[in-house]
């Protein structure tokens, strides 16, 4: 699907399949989301799709497009315990939390993933929010494998993390890893989103860089305030912005439900509402989606091979933000029944 644009820059998802289609030409793999069907202007000039500009949030515009693969970490422990019990996500013992076994399995069958269809050798740079969960899936999914004795490169995550029980994973072969506060999850409240001290990081993951981390200490966390919604749209707008300055042609991103829901947000208003849909949809365990921040004037019409459906094996991974609605949805319904005396 082709989009052209006169503003200056855009979001493009790009929807295929994962393997080729072995019916018809119309036929897609369960793996892929795709755009809906939308009607294209007969005039090649005209605009096909015009989504939110960059610019206008004081982004520096530069004459190519940025292949970005925004990836959410595999499931963790609270997506197990919080699908189970809204409130489980305010006890401590979440703190920080990391994978589950599940979350371990579906983590290898992505990395298989970005090696079979070739994405793992177009990536330059993973980008990471500073959280175990977070550092465990790009590490395992990005990384070159079970690290050996007598390599000379630190591992990119060491033996037994977050009690996992695996070996340690070699930094061999594998693109640069940059830790980055502005793609964490919602902050506050919730334990599971507050981070260590960064000082308890780099012995964990010696491989990846935290030097854009100013505070040893989450300063960002609060027990009593959570994050509105459009501050994380914000944040993630300011993300966006930074990722735009890095000069690496093939960026993947391994963040949040939370985050890449709001921060993906702020493009498409101007769409279809199915192409808003589409983009805004909240992402699966450890899904992967390729999608493309163009500038004006470039057209993208290749298809990619690269998007992961997430979630395989299949397991809870409802996010808290969708959780919340879902409590308070029912709490509403329920007032609403209530007799009248």
């Amino acid at each position: 699907m082709t989009f052209s644009t006169p503003s200056s820059l855009f979001l493009l998802l790009i929807p295929s399949p994962i393997s080729k289609p072995t019916t018809t030409a119309a036929s897609l793999s369960p793996y892929s989301p795709r755009l809906p069907k939308t009607k294209i202007p007969s005039s090649s000039s005209s605009s096909v799709l015009r989504c939110s500009s960059l610019s206008e949030y004081g982004c520096n515009c530069r004459s190519r497009s940025l292949p970005a693969a925004p990836v959410r970490h595999a499931q963790g422990i609270h997506n197990v315990a919080g699908e189970k019990d809204h409130s489980a996500y305010l006890s401590e013992e979440l703190f920080d939390a990391h994978l589950t076994p599940l979350g371990w399995q579906q983590v290898d069958n992505l990395h298989k993933h970005v090696q079979a269809c070739g994405l793992l050798k177009k990536v330059e740079l993973v980008v990471v929010s500073p959280l175990l969960r977070t550092m465990q899936t790009a590490a395992g999914v990005f990384g070159g494998g079970s690290y050996k004795d007598g390599i000379d490169v630190p591992p990119l995550m060491v033996a037994n993390v977050g009690d996992s029980d695996l070996p340690a994973i070699s930094s061999l072969n594998s693109p640069p890893f940059l830790a980055v506060e502005l793609c964490r999850e919602h902050l506050g409240v919730h334990p599971c989103d507050r981070r260590r001290s960064i000082h308890e990081y780099p012995p964990l993951f010696p491989a990846i860089d935290f030097s854009l981390i100013e505070n040893y200490d989450d300063v960002l966390w609060t027990a009593d305030v959570r994050e509105k919604n459009e501050d994380v749209a914000a944040r993630g707008m300011k993300f966006l912005n930074w990722l735009w300055t890095r000069k690496e042609k093939e960026i993947a991103v391994v963040s949040h439900s939370g985050f890449l829901f709001h921060a993906l947000s702020a493009f498409g208003n101007d769409c279809h509402p199915s192409v808003k849909k589409e983009i805004c949809k909240n992402f699966a365990n450890c899904e992967l989606r390729s999608m493309v921040i163009v500038d004006r004037g470039m057209i993208g019409s290749d298809s990619s091979t690269t998007n992961y459906p997430g979630k395989i094996p299949n397991g809870l991974d409802l996010p808290s933000n969708v959780a919340n609605e879902k409590k308070h949805h029912h709490k509403e319904k329920g007032a609403a029944h209530q007799p009248i005396y």
